[in-house]
């Protein structure tokens, strides 16, 4: 019938006793302080694995794709086999249903989705085998960052928080995109004025030429930073918010990507000084878990020569972003 049956069998190697019986040690919920630091988000781990499991196809695995699939992407007894694992257990993983897988079993679940590396860690991050952070992601930004804001004077520089804030930024950085100072703290958020501040979803952010990959950026980040602080009234709320009020962005959030291309390069189309095509790079601060973003350009090019003129028209540019 075209159809492929695997039969394989698990050899479990160690048992633990529970109230009830027996169960393989690599499912079982470890005992208060283990090496496990923080708690696993059931659902949103089994939408996650589910959504991997789905882009995959036969033959990315080496697998015939037979006549008769009716849903897209490998079957769960699929990837189980590959994980080594039974299709029970992985079942119940994508409902939301299992108990703690072990750092063995997540390690097959990776190799049997393909995942990235990037991918890996946000499945031990929703399964709560990677190390936890503090309850609230953090907001201040440390002195030496906002001196060396200061020092930049042909460079555009912001701090941007786990969760989108503009924490920081300098002269340049108002020019090009927008005086933030005079904004309430809310509205400094960047998810939020990229998926809100529009009445179009198609209306560019600040002019940038990639305001539809900036949004996708956004949301794979998001999902990252939930993941990492699944507490924190601050990104919970932010998400619910845009997930109930924009449909791109929950359209997009039900991809659960989590892994963002590199912005290499960007163009602006400022209304002062026209277009201006800047290098975009975004230095990770990582004990404070927040992103400190450069603009420039190469000296003696157009772009640095628009920066140069922004530079010496300073808040009146920011005048014209308004």
């Amino acid at each position: 019938m075209g159809a492929v049956l695997v039969v394989f069998s698990v050899m479990p190697s160690l048992s633990i006793r529970s109230g009830t019986g027996y169960r393989h040690s690599q499912y079982y919920d470890p005992p208060p302080g283990s090496a496990h630091t923080s708690r696993m988000d059931r659902q949103e781990l089994g939408a996650f694995l589910r959504s991997r499991r789905e882009r995959l196809r036969p033959q990315d695995v080496g697998l015939p794709s037979g006549p008769r699939r009716r849903t897209p992407g490998l079957r769960r007894e699929e990837i189980a086999v590959l994980a080594h694992i039974s299709t029970e257990y992985y079942v119940r993983l994508e409902q939301g249903r299992a108990p703690r897988p072990s750092g063995e079993v997540l390690a097959g679940i990776a190799a049997a989705l393909r995942l990235t590396d990037a991918e890996s860690d946000h499945l031990h991050v929703l399964a709560g085998t990677a190390p936890a952070r503090t309850r609230l992601h953090r907001r201040d930004v440390r002195p030496s960052i906002l001196a060396l804001l200061d020092r930049l004077p042909q460079t555009a520089g912001l701090v941007i928080s786990a969760a989108f804030e503009v924490l920081a930024w300098n002269d340049l950085a108002a020019a090009l995109m927008e005086d933030f100072a005079v904004l309430a703290p809310e509205d400094r958020n960047l998810a939020r004025r990229a998926f809100l501040g529009a009445e179009r979803a198609e209306a560019t952010l600040y002019g940038i030429s990639d305001t539809a990959e900036f949004r996708h950026q956004v949301v794979m980040q998001l999902h990252a930073t939930l993941a990492r602080y699944p507490t924190d009234p601050a990104v919970t709320g932010l998400v619910d918010e845009l997930r109930n009020t924009s449909p791109d962005f929950a359209r997009l959030w039900e991809q659960h990507d989590v892994q963002a291309a590199p912005m290499l390069t960007k163009i602006f189309r400022h209304p002062v000084v026209g277009q201006i095509t800047v290098d975009c790079d975004s230095l990770s601060l990582t004990d404070r878990d927040q992103h400190l973003v450069l603009y420039s350009a190469p000296p003696g090019s157009p772009g640095a020569e628009a920066l140069a003129l922004l530079n010496v028209l300073g808040a009146q540019a920011s005048d014209y972003l308004r």
